[in-house]
């Protein structure tokens, strides 16, 4: 028996899909510069008929939302349109190499946005009115730098689930990393290069201080659970002198079994020893930010409609965490259950090789279509996996049956 999202599987467009990836990786948009892009993307829907609200942020900057069916969804699929900026000044426009796309933001993540316009797309193209799932679009900006877009979403609406289109090789991230930002910055005094003993050297004590950190047991065991990195490091920029302020700026990703707040401590108390032991140390902690991870585990709709949609498409099912930061992260603050899963792999983003696999592309659009099909709306039992009967798990959720 031919099901319902078979039948409208074979509805999804993949030359579409790949132009409209092609043509999203050439606009430049990186955060707070994405007015170009979604004007794009506002026109693509608008001409496939599908109503589209701007939700704006300021004059330039707004997200696109764009629901299906009836009411107000208690699911969305969401994508960040802001790229990291070209600083290298590479190559970032679109080019295919065999089955591989390249470009700036191809994995993180226009692929993944790309897939959700098109199974979204597909479903307004195929279905009645009647018959669509109460389900939603959400094209956000911001999400490389604060995570702008998605908080202005959040002061309005809640969904009970998203599906964000990161870059997971599709693999189905329930869980997630948490993240902090931490900001050091030492302070000296200036004198000239050749005096260096007349001066302080700022840059030689904060070297001090990461000595103090690595000297923390949570960074030195690799199967710890703690992902230590150090972004960026700048000194004072005054010609032939001992500087006299040096920042660093020092990521850490901490695996669902890290508390958060245990971790700062540890942090902290590691800084406090080094003010201690270092001489003539004046140092200074920020942490802009810093989110909690999350393990949503996999009994859930979601879970179950990915269990019966992976064998379907040949491919192996695996549930896991996702490493970096994400807005994932901020909707779960607020009560939203996210679940990670997109074309293409963090091994790639943000470098000047920036790729993702074609077949990945088509293949999310396919589980993009299967997740709004599966998704619990108000009218039960009309929105099937299977053939026209179906039945639905105390969930609501829609079987493949």
């Amino acid at each position: 028996m031919v099901t319902r999202w078979e039948t409208l599987r074979s509805h999804l467009r993949r030359d579409r899909l790949h132009r409209l990836l092609w043509e999203m990786v050439e606009i430049y948009s990186p955060s707070g510069k994405e007015e170009d892009i979604q004007l794009f993307l506002e026109k693509t829907l608008q001409d496939a008929g599908l109503t589209v609200y701007r939700e704006p942020l300021d004059e330039t900057r707004f997200n696109l939302r764009c629901v299906l069916g009836a009411g107000e969804p208690d699911f969305y699929l969401v994508g960040h349109v802001d790229t990291v900026a070209d600083w290298d000044l590479q190559e970032t426009g679109p080019r295919q190499q065999g089955g591989t796309f390249h470009g700036l933001g191809s994995a993180d993540m226009k692929a993944g946005c790309a897939a959700m316009v098109e199974a979204f797309l597909t479903l307004a193209e195929n279905l009645p009115a009647e018959q669509q799932p109460s389900v939603g679009l959400l094209l956000v900006v911001g999400e490389e730098e604060d995570g702008a877009g998605s908080l202005a979403f959040l002061a309005e609406r809640r969904p009970a689930w998203v599906v964000i289109g990161e870059p997971t090789g599709l693999q189905a991230c329930c869980a997630h990393y948490g993240y902090v930002e931490v900001v050091l910055t030492t302070s000296g005094r200036r004198s000239h290069s050749c005096l260096p003993e007349q001066g302080h050297n700022a840059v030689e004590s904060m070297l001090r201080v990461l000595l103090q950190l690595g000297r923390i047991p949570l960074l030195r065991k690799p199967d710890s659970g703690l992902v230590y990195s150090i972004r960026e490091m700048n000194s004072s920029q005054a010609g032939f002198v001992v500087p006299d302020r040096c920042e660093t700026w020092i990521d850490l990703h901490l695996a669902p079994t890290l508390d958060l707040d245990r971790t700062i401590a540890t942090l902290r108390r590691r800084l406090d020893v080094a003010r201690r032991h270092i001489p003539g140390l004046e140092l200074e902690v920020e942490i802009p930010w810093a989110s909690r991870s999350y393990d949503l585990g996999s009994d859930h709709w979601p879970g179950h409609a990915l269990a019966e949609l992976y064998p379907r498409l040949a491919r192996p099912l695996a549930f896991t965490a996702f490493r970096s930061h994400s807005d994932g992260n901020l909707f779960y603050e607020k009560g939203t259950r996210p679940l990670l899963l997109g074309p293409g792999s963090l091994e790639t983003a943000h470098t000047w090789d920036e790729q993702v696999p074609l077949e990945e592309v088509d293949l999310a659009a396919a589980i993009y279509l299967g997740l709004c099909l599966a998704a619990p709306g108000p009218r039960d039992g009309s929105l099937l996996f299977g053939g026209n009967e179906g039945t639905d798990d105390p969930e609501g959720r829609q079987s493949f049956a």
